[in-house]
């Protein structure tokens, strides 16, 4: 997700496959991307949750392209300890701004009927589902911005 919450890129796996072999496969499938991104501007970042393994991420995706970290790197996202809890007068689940990108995002994907279940017989029909839930709620944002009213 960009930092608005709408996706770069989208990728399907089974449910079987571990965060970060996900993560790797898509990246791989959009090495063209980074491939043409000039190095001379700022390496994206991404930014992953404490389930993710940023060294195992960065070897595998080396050997298919050696120079992505020039163009981009990865940062696990920040998760507020038990001290800054007790110290901002909180306690339970605590939404860090951050993440909590990703989490409004789903909820976006949620209100589109046929992503609350996975009805699709393959996973590139549920990578078209999402990237249509997608395209529909950035038409929806252009045609309000636009709307003459």
């Amino acid at each position: 997700m960009d930092t608005l919450g709408l996706p770069f890129f989208t990728h399907c796996t089974k449910a079987n496959v571990s965060d970060d072999q996900g993560l790797i496969e898509m990246l791989i499938d959009h090495l063209d991307y980074f491939r043409a991104k000039p190095v001379n501007i700022p390496k994206i970042t991404i930014l992953l949750d404490h389930g993710y393994h940023p060294e195992t991420i960065a070897w595998a995706l080396q050997l298919f392209y050696p120079q992505i970290l020039t163009k981009i790197r990865f940062q696990l996202a920040p998760k507020p300890t038990k001290a800054e809890k007790v110290a901002a007068g909180k306690t339970g689940f605590v939404p860090v701004a951050t993440r909590w990108i990703i989490e409004r995002s789903n909820a976006w994907m949620e209100r589109c009927k046929s992503l609350v279940k996975n009805f699709e017989r393959t996973l590139d029909h549920a990578t078209a589902k999402i990237n249509l839930c997608f395209i529909r709620l950035m038409l929806k944002r252009l045609a309000h911005e636009f709307d003459p009213k």
